[in-house]
């Protein structure tokens, strides 16, 4: 497989859904692995553009079939990311980025041992705070809970490769654009995406 394989994990908050949509927006020969999901669209979300909306029957069908690369239940439903369409797009040669939490990205580099992983942190928990509070979409419960599971997730930060500080936007995505220009400059991917050109000079 000639694609890469991102990573990308954060805590709710940090600026995850905000720094990828924007690196899609400005780089090519990148694609958002899009999940499966059991849960109902919510207002404005479209099938294939936020995720997969299936129904539980297709999914368990799924994962007997093997189609999962991860999957988890989370509230009631289940999601589930596609180990074929992921496999296809690498073996095409396009490089491919997945939105996940900690728990997945340890499954995913089971299967993928040579994926490249990124995890975004907030520059302090009262900043977290205060990102989570200006949403204006949670109650003083909900964003509590929220600030302790993002204490959990982020102590996982040590199993990825990369850790970019979500201080200011446009840094974040400057770092965010130089992890994904970098690994594609490795002498292992250019070697497998040159070949023609590495048998003629080397």
């Amino acid at each position: 497989m000639s694609g890469l394989l991102f990573i990308v994990a954060a805590p709710s908050g940090a600026g995850k859904t905000t720094l990828v949509r924007q690196l899609l927006a400005s780089t090519t020969g990148i694609g958002l692995s899009i999940s499966h999901t059991t849960r109902a669209p919510r207002p404005g979300e479209a099938d294939g553009r936020e995720y997969h909306f299936i129904d539980v029957d297709r999914f368990k069908a799924m994962v007997e079939a093997g189609d999962f690369l991860e999957w988890a239940e989370v509230h009631g439903n289940y999601y589930g990311t596609s180990k074929r369409w992921i496999e296809a797009e690498r073996a095409a040669g396009r490089d491919v980025l997945l939105e996940i939490d900690w728990q997945g990205a340890r499954q995913v580099r089971q299967i993928f041992p040579d994926a490249i992983s990124l995890f975004i942190l907030p520059p302090s928990m009262e900043i977290l705070s205060q990102r989570l509070q200006g949403r204006g979409t949670d109650s003083p419960e909900v964003i509590a809970r929220r600030l302790a599971a993002a204490r959990e997730e982020m102590s996982h930060v040590g199993e990825f490769g990369y850790v970019i500080i979500n201080d200011d936007l446009q840094t974040a995505l400057a770092d965010f654009s130089a992890v994904v220009r970098a690994s594609r400059l490795r002498l292992e991917t250019q070697r497998l995406r040159h070949a023609a050109l590495f048998a003629r000079l080397t």
